[in-house]
């Protein structure tokens, strides 16, 4: 099979953590052909979306890769495609989630390109409210300012653009920076941020469960380190290993049939004391730490599923020369 990665370059991923590079690989060893391509590489022609692409060997020692030979294909006619660009959703990813919906329902696309246009992954949570801490998402600093006394004068601050922590900031009540903080991160009132009730579990972890077709692949426990509130590994955090509990599995469960019903196929869940705080739909991390935890590959089990539902599709395969 065919699998067409839609990323960053090859020469951002980390081969240790990065989870693209992980699915890379296991599709590799299960005799598949894995192809690279940037948003930039997607184009439009006649009504039908193809991408200008260069397959990927996995290598065991640096520089980790390489490239074959390049090739362009029309997307339908590949077995999967994986949308793997990093966030920000800006509008180069805008633009690119509306051309791939040219091949959408004509072959396997992790995740629905329509799905993580309206997901974002702040706002999405939303829907899960009833297992969420209490939240709101405003510019306007002095709601901002009631509800940090309303919740007991702690709170978190995220812009609704951010990932991987970025501008993730407290609120804490008497500290003289929350004005700044505040303005800061909506614009002067005119941009818009999530500000959640602060969780004192977070010190134990930020724990992410990773989905595939709402189903628990497994789950790492991501613990800050002591002089910073974020989680994120990559910012610091150490990986515990850790299993999904039975309340965190009634929460899966409860929403998988959105996910579904939205083409959210490979999500991670961010759970902070049993509480819902994001859905990471755009290229959810972790599988890599999970990987190691569980002693074997994880990401074999979402190229099983990929083939499993590619198998069903049997596109015919077409490619013609690079122009």
């Amino acid at each position: 099979m065919r699998f067409v990665y839609v990323m960053d370059p090859m020469d951002r991923l980390l081969p240790d953590k990065d989870t693209t590079f992980a699915f890379q690989r296991a599709a590799l060893a299960r005799g598949h052909q894995s192809l690279h391509c940037e948003l930039r590489d997607l184009f439009v022609r006649d009504g039908d979306v193809f991408a200008k692409t260069r397959e990927v060997t996995i290598l065991d020692a640096a520089p980790w890769f390489s490239f074959g030979p390049s090739a362009v294909l029309r997307l339908a006619d590949v077995e999967a495609v994986f949308i793997r660009k990093d966030p920000p959703f800006d509008a180069a990813y805008l633009y690119a989630t509306l051309l791939l919906e040219r091949a959408r329902d004509r072959t396997l696309i992790v995740n629905d390109p329509r799905g993580i246009r309206d997901a974002n992954e702040k706002l999405y949570t939303l829907h899960f409210a009833r297992h969420m801490p209490r939240s709101i998402v405003t510019a306007d600093r002095e709601i901002i300012f009631a509800f940090l006394a309303d919740v007991g004068g702690k709170a978190v601050i995220k812009p609704l653009d951010g990932a991987g922590g970025s501008g993730v900031l407290m609120l804490s009540t008497g500290d003289k920076n929350n004005r700044s903080i505040v303005d800061l991160l909506t614009g002067e009132g005119h941009r818009y941020a999530m500000v959640q009730q602060y969780l004192p579990k977070v010190v134990e972890g930020d724990k992410r469960i990773l989905l595939m077709d709402g189903k628990v692949l497994g789950a790492i426990n991501r613990v800050p380190r002591g002089d910073d509130l974020r989680s994120n590994i990559h910012v610091g955090g150490s990986v515990e290993a850790c299993e999904v509990t039975p309340a965190e599995q009634v929460l899966v469960d409860d929403i998988a049939p959105r996910l579904r019903a939205d083409g959210l196929i490979f999500v991670g869940l961010d759970l902070i004391g049993g509480k819902l705080t994001e859905v990471n739909v755009t290229s959810p991390t972790g599988i890599q730490e999970m990987s190691r935890h569980k002693g074997r590959d994880v990401s074999a089990d979402v190229i099983a599923w990929v083939e499993a539902r590619a198998s069903e599709r049997s596109p015919n395969l077409r490619s013609v020369p690079v122009p």
